[in-house]
């Protein structure tokens, strides 16, 4: 099974289009969600939340357990990993990649690049195999903004008995927007007790346009790392305004960088800005 994900070049809504499935038509075009849901559940012939015998789906890792970050035009090869347990064996596993309020509300969603769609497994005993797949994503072909944020592992596997076990969310992962962070701080050098005026700009990857776009009514942390320091401490906290800008002052006290911290958020990922030296005379 194959399904990747489309833009409707006329309407601009997110389809999903099902590719060389087995027993089923492939669905394309502006409402092909529940068509490529039914392509899904007639491929795997068994309901959602399902399960016979033993068989069972453990261990759960997407991209090493890290996010999927990705920019106007990034290319991304990532893995994902289960174990899969039955007292007869493994015979096949499968892991669908979602997004979408439900399973039955799908507004994207990728399989695997392998040819069928299914895992490698590999034995570890008798009862036991590790499995794994690999799912390639570009962003400026796959994806359109309202894409980042959460996503949810569909997966089924199966025994060498008949037995098997299928979950629409057996794990949950993100997909963000790549973010950007400037830092400015002047004038350079300054004279103690003299006002230094910080500004920057936070902007995130816009897939719908390819663009970095600013990202407003966000906070931004303002810190400072003193001559010799280690670590830096938080000044205070601003909020972008339009087209992402930041802007605050400080009083110079003693040589040191200034940086701006962005916590990130779902849909977008933590960054901290390349921090600006001034020279406090």
């Amino acid at each position: 099974m194959r399904i990747r994900v489309t833009v409707a070049a006329a309407t601009g809504a997110l389809a999903l289009s099902a590719l060389a499935v087995p027993a089923a038509q492939a669905a394309e075009g502006p409402g092909a969600t529940s068509a490529a849901r039914s392509v899904v559940a007639d491929a795997v012939k068994i309901p959602a939340d399902d399960s016979r015998g033993d068989t069972a789906i453990s261990n759960v890792v997407v991209n090493g357990g890290k996010d999927i970050v990705l920019g106007t035009t990034t290319k991304k090869t990532f893995t994902v990993s289960f174990t899969v347990k039955d007292n007869s064996g493994v015979e096949w596993a499968q892991a669908i990649l979602w997004h979408g309020p439900d399973f039955d509300h799908l507004d994207g969603g990728a399989v695997a690049d392998s040819s069928n769609g299914r895992a490698t497994c590999t034995k570890v005993n008798a009862t036991t195999s590790n499995c794994k797949s690999a799912y390639t994503v570009k962003a400026d072909v796959d994806l359109i903004d309202s894409l980042a944020g959460s996503w949810k592992v569909w997966a089924i596997a199966q025994g060498t008995d008949g037995n098997y076990v299928q979950k629409d969310n057996v794990k949950g992962f993100r997909i963000q927007r790549l973010s950007k962070l400037t830092v400015n701080a002047s004038p350079e050098p300054v004279k103690k007790g003299k006002t230094i005026t910080v500004t920057g700009a936070l902007t995130r990857a816009s897939w719908n346009s390819g663009k970095y776009l600013g990202y407003t009514g966000q906070s931004v942390k303002l810190q400072f790392k003193k001559k010799g320091a280690s670590a830096y401490t938080t000044v205070k906290t601003v909020k972008s305004t339009s087209g992402g800008a930041l802007k605050t002052t400080v009083k110079a006290s003693v040589d040191g960088t200034f940086r701006y911290s962005f916590a990130g958020t779902t849909t977008t990922p933590v960054i901290n800005a390349t921090g600006d030296y001034v020279d406090v005379k």
